[in-house]
């Protein structure tokens, strides 16, 4: 759960209002097999273009392969490394830029991989895990170390595990996890009608 709930306009499902990207993760406790498996099973049920099913995941359970886990760990930048290094598992969510269904261009692939990282992290919030997806990685390490084909673009570095204390933190972060979570008021980011027009608050039938 996070330390403070989102603090919504409207009521939306408490999966969503509770879903963030903590930090600070138990260094102790593993992630369970049959838990992994939900969090695959969540994001393989997203919605796609064709029903591509573009998203590929590569995943290193530290319990499995130390070594394997540290790899993954070294494309992360430095100043992720200082909290993930906590988390047992990490996950690299890639994106096809084809259809497999007849090898054309897919420029739906990354919007559908993101839906589906959505999937992984909405399920691992309800199952009370830690789930921070991270853009500070070098594609291009994991590129190379994993033997990643060229047509998959390396996404998000996702790591999981189980929640601890705030204090675990240095001081930044722990600033970080404490501060107030906020979001641009709707109508700074949702038009109506045409780009920049201010959503309309309410409807005929209100």
């Amino acid at each position: 759960m996070p330390l403070e709930r989102a603090e919504t306009s409207v009521p939306i499902l408490e999966a969503i209002a509770n879903r963030w990207s903590g930090r600070a993760i138990d260094p102790d406790r593993p992630v369970l097999r049959v838990q992994l498996l939900a969090l695959l099973e969540a994001a393989r049920w997203a919605p796609s273009c064709y029903g591509d099913e573009p998203w590929r995941y590569i995943l290193w359970d530290r319990s499995r392969s130390e070594l394997g886990w540290q790899k993954a760990f070294d494309c992360l930048s430095t100043r992720n490394q200082l909290w993930a290094r906590n988390a047992p598992v990490l996950v690299l969510s890639l994106a096809d830029s084809r259809f497999r269904r007849d090898g054309k261009p897919n420029r739906w692939g990354q919007h559908d991989t993101g839906a589906a990282s959505l999937n992984l992290c909405l399920q691992g919030g309800a199952m009370g895990l830690v789930v921070h997806q991270m853009g500070g990685f070098s594609a291009e390490r994991a590129r190379e170390s994993f033997s990643i084909p060229g047509h998959y673009q390396p996404m998000a570095m996702i790591a999981v595990g189980h929640p601890a204390l705030v204090d675990s933190l240095d001081r930044e972060l722990r600033e970080k996890e404490l501060a107030p979570r906020r979001r641009q008021p709707l109508e700074a980011t949702f038009f109506e009608e045409r780009w920049g027009a201010p959503l309309h608050r309410r409807g005929d039938r209100d």
